[in-house]
Order: structure tokens, then C-alpha cells, then sequence
């Protein structure tokens, strides 16, 4: 993976292109499985900067790089070093500018990645954009968050369902980049957002007994850009890898299940329920149709055999 040298953009930033060494080295590509490195969560908002607008910093024009560091996107990139360098980091990924998305197939690539990616990183920063206290919202507000279903934004977006998951360490942060609070603190108030037990929430996938449609129930309400991103955001969530068809649409979701099938017995992947009555497959057609399956656990053969004599007798 390609990681942001923390050390290089800072000093870019408070001495000049002028006073660095030459051809500082912005970004370098590492293992994450032994890069300790921290990794940012956020809601895109553009303009954001661009991988190549990261590498080529110092190659700008004046004007070109003042442009550039007037975004809100490049604001987000330094505030993220420096709460880095705070916690000892020399190297952060974020998916704005670490990932050349001129590149076909280093996009798939990272985006079959991803949910290992924040899974190895030793901590992820989320910055909750929408929200101005120094203290978690502790209550649904249908007037401040009227558009997310009264709760900031980055709840209801389907990548960063994986991102509060996948990470051990999970720091939340305002718009002003003050610590508000970790995820194991607020795991009972994340719970009652997301609807992902609180053993989730702070142990990871590690449960057996969660099943396909209860994972699937946390991403119904989730929204994305692209239509084929409700399918690609969850496969870290299943262990699977699938190639990225952008223009595929619904086919995506369809995709997934049958990858989800290929390595999982769990029948509850069959467990959705319409919400508009409609012809077709066996299939569900999106996570949405999930929505009511946030209870449904997998039970393994034995246990079934079990319940079904007891039952018989």
C-alpha cells in the first residue's frame, strides 16, 4: 500500500518547497502487515486532493499548490499528520490521495484491500465533518442530521461501515479536529446507530455465530455514491474478493452473494424480505432488503439437528 510520509508533508507544509531537501519523498509503498501507520475515515467532500495532486506538490506552479492548500481536503490531509505525529506515526493512508485512480487496477486492487488495511492499521481517525461539539451526539436529532436519519453524516455512508469495524482502535474526532471520543467508550451509543453488537464493536468479526443476513442488516440503511460500492464496501466484511465491473450496477450485489455463497453454507444469505413485491431471483437485490434481519444467527448443523428433534419428540 501507498503511504503518506507524515515527517515530508509536514515539513512541506511549515518550511516551503524552497527550504526542504530536494525531492522530498512524499509517498512510499509499504507492507501493511509490518507498517505501523494511521489511517483517516471521513466523508468526502470536494474538492479533495488527488493522488497525483499528492506526488506532484512540489513540482506546482505558485498559485496551482496556494489553490490546493486552501481545500478543505488538504486541511483534512495536515490535521491528520499532526494528530499522527501526536501518537508517534510516521506513516498515514488516506483514501483520497493514496490511491492513483487513473489506475484501473490499482483501484481494485485497493479497494479489494481496504478492509485489511484498516484492519492492520494501528489506529483510524474519524472526522465527523457535521458535527461542532467536543462531546459524541447522544441523542437522535432529526434537525441537525435531518439528512442522516438524525445522526452525522459518516453513519449513513456504506464505506465506512467496514471502517468502524475493521480497526482495533477507533478515535473520533469534530470539525475542528478536537478528540471527542474512542469507539470502545461509545460502543453502547454506536450500537444503537449502527445496529452492530456491542462484542462487534469492540472485538471485531471474530462471534461465529453472526450470520450473512445479520451483517447484511447493518448496511441496509447505508448509502454510496455508486451504485455497484453497496456490493465492493462489504466484501472485506465476508472475506471475499470479487474484480470491480464500475458500470455493472445491481449486478454487484448480485455478484457478492454468489461469492458469499461459494465459501459460506450459511443459508440466511436467503433470509431477506421485500420491500416492494417484485419478480426475480433467489437473490436480493440490495443490502437494503436485509432490514429487518438484525437478529437472525447463524446456527450450526448439530444445534439445528438438535432443536428440530426436541421439537419432533
Amino acid at each position: 500500500m501507498k503511504l503518506l510520509s507524515v515527517e515530508v508533508v509536514l515539513n512541506i507544509r511549515n518550511k516551503g518547497i524552497q527550504q526542504t531537501r530536494h525531492k522530498p519523498e512524499v509517498m512510499k509503498e509499504l507492507d501493511d502487515a509490518t507498517a505501523h501507520y494511521a489511517i483517516l475515515s471521513h466523508r468526502w467532500e470536494e474538492p479533495e486532493v488527488k493522488y497525483e495532486e499528492m506526488i506532484g506538490f512540489t513540482k506546482m506552479e505558485v498559485e496551482e499548490r496556494k489553490e490546493v492548500k486552501r481545500r478543505h481536503g488538504y486541511q483534512k490531509i495536515i490535521k491528520s499528520c499532526e494528530q499522527a505525529v501526536k501518537d508517534g506515526y510516521k506513516w498515514l493512508w488516506i483514501d483520497t490521495c493514496c490511491i492513483d485512480k487513473r489506475s484501473s487496477s490499482e483501484q481494485s486492487e485497493a479497494i479489494n484491500s481496504m478492509y485489511r488495511w484498516y484492519q492492520n492499521a494501528q489506529v483510524c481517525y474519524v472526522y465527523l465533518n457535521d458535527v461542532d461539539e467536543s462531546t459524541f451526539p447522544a441523542e437522535q436529532d432529526l434537525i441537525k442530521f435531518a439528512e442522516s436519519n438524525g445522526w452525522p453524516e459518516w453513519f449513513m455512508r456504506g464505506w465506512t461501515l467496514q471502517e468502524l469495524i475493521a480497526p482495533k482502535e477507533v478515535k473520533f474526532f469534530n470539525k475542528n479536529w478536537e478528540y471527542i471520543d474512542n469507539k470502545c467508550q461509545l460502543a453502547p451509543t454506536l450500537k444503537r446507530i449502527t445496529g452492530i453488537p456491542h462484542e462487534v464493536l469492540t472485538s471485531g468479526l471474530a462471534e461465529d455465530r453472526l450470520s450473512v443476513a445479520q451483517i447484511m442488516s447493518w448496511a441496509a440503511r447505508r448509502v454510496t455514491t455508486r451504485v455497484e460500492d453497496r456490493a465492493y464496501s462489504l466484501m472485506g466484511l465476508f472475506r471475499v474478493n470479487m474484480p470491480m465491473v464500475y458500470g455493472e450496477g445491481k449486478k454487484a450485489f448480485q455478484r457478492l452473494q454468489l461469492e458469499i455463497i461459494r465459501v459460506s453454507s450459511d443459508q440466511s444469505i436467503f433470509a431477506w424480505s421485500l420491500q416492494i413485491p417484485r419478480a426475480g431471483s433467489v437473490l436480493a437485490e440490495d443490502p437494503s432488503d436485509f432490514w429487518d434481519c438484525g437478529e437472525v444467527r447463524k446456527v450450526e448443523p448439530d444445534e439445528f439437528i438438535g432443536k428440530l428433534q426436541k421439537y419432533t419428540a
